[in-house]
């Protein structure tokens, strides 16, 4: 979150959409801490409520949006500075949430006059994949620029931080069992922090003028393979664990035989994902352009995951054998 720095969005209002997600509530301390008013927009907006504290009295307000009903975007974009599109899914009708859905977002921004608008894509977006959450992250991109020109992309690698669902996932896997089997042992990623990530985007929304029409990556200062990210979540929960490492005949059939299962790790397109990796191009902006320095996820694992040692912070931590 943004220190000792000039309070450079003091009363924009700015409304985020699909502002209820994990990105969204780090986003909106970020945004709360450099003095903007925010409108939070949900299918369910009472989640919001757990923002509200984070800002001062008056400066948060919810209302309920659904991406796919234009009349509900316009009544949420009544006198906003900016727009921030958070929504995305990984199941159900994703062209109509992150494809079209994207583009009546945008286009209702332009009608109610924001001067301003984000959209948060995904490292890996591409209209050629095979797999529909990073093909409809691709035509999102696209109908927002049809919609809105200025709009500027965003597209994060793997967020992390304490409360998510991802570094999480692996750390309560890894506590729970003596063999771990390695889903794409070798694929690379590129895990941001995500209050990197927040600062990015209200460092955007500080400047549209400047950054509209570009494309940022947002990625994290190094790569780190699916197999080694194993390795370093066990050393921090200082357990000794064995880990083996499957082909991707072998992943795939698990993917596809277990992923559609309340609670399983990895869904057939989310095992498709994960085997290409995702770390950035190297092509675009990332977070240096724009005067932000990431930090590493080894700056962080040993303080987070002290809950998932053998008697948690009450016990000694341990090297693994």
């Amino acid at each position: 979150m943004v220190k000792n720095r000039e309070r450079d969005l003091e009363g924009k209002l700015i409304v985020l959409v699909g502002g209820t997600g994990f990105f969204g509530t780090h986003l909106a301390q970020e945004l709360l801490a450099r003095g903007a008013r925010l409108r939070i927009g949900s299918r369910h907006p009472e989640r919001a409520f757990t923002v509200k504290p984070l800002g001062n009295l008056g400066q948060t307000q919810t209302v309920a949006v659904d991406v796919t009903k234009p009349h509900t975007l316009a009544v949420a974009f009544t006198g906003a500075d900016a727009v921030v599109n958070l929504v995305g899914a990984f199941a159900g009708n994703l062209d109509a949430v992150q494809g079209k859905g994207a583009g009546l977002v945008a286009a209702a921004a332009k009608v109610a006059g924001a001067s301003a608008f984000v959209h948060v894509s995904a490292i890996g977006a591409d209209i050629e994949s095979k797999v529909a959450y990073a093909r409809t992250k691709a035509a999102g991109e696209a109908a927002v620029l049809a919609a809105f020109p200025e709009a500027v992309m965003v597209r994060p690698s793997i967020l992390f931080a304490q409360d998510d669902a991802f570094i999480n996932m692996f750390a309560g896997l890894i506590a729970a069992f003596p063999v771990i089997p390695v889903f794409a042992p070798t694929a690379k990623l590129q895990p941001v922090f995500v209050d990197d990530a927040a600062e990015a985007v209200a460092a955007i929304l500080a400047a549209p003028a400047v950054h509209a029409g570009k494309t940022f990556e947002l990625a994290g200062p190094e790569q780190i393979s699916v197999a080694d990210l194993n390795r370093r979540i066990a050393q921090a929960e200082g357990r000794g664990r064995l880990f083996v490492e499957l082909p991707d005949g072998i992943s795939g059939a698990i993917a596809a035989l277990t992923g559609w299962l309340p609670g399983a790790p990895l869904s057939t397109d989310q095992w498709q994902l994960l085997k290409q990796g995702n770390v950035a191009s190297g092509a675009l902006p990332g977070l240096a352009e724009l005067g932000i320095k990431p930090r590493p996820l080894d700056l962080f694992l040993d303080r987070w995951l002290v809950r998932f040692r053998k008697y948690g912070r009450f016990g000694a931590k341990t090297r693994p054998a």
